[in-house]
């Protein structure tokens, strides 16, 4: 007969990968994070627009 190879559960299985504290956006400076975000990318977009009319 062949052992019984059940393992238990792993205590890792149901947890997800936590965002490291000095990663973190305080709530009320969200919407400045936001903001900055959104600048940038349309910056990029109107650099691309820039680039392919020359």
């Amino acid at each position: 007969m062949g052992r019984d190879n059940k393992q238990g559960k792993s205590k890792n299985k149901d947890s997800l990968p936590q965002t490291p504290k000095n990663q973190k956006i305080k709530p009320n400076e969200i919407q400045e994070e936001f903001s900055r975000e959104f600048a940038e990318l349309r910056e990029k977009g109107t650099n691309k627009l820039n680039n392919k009319k020359s």
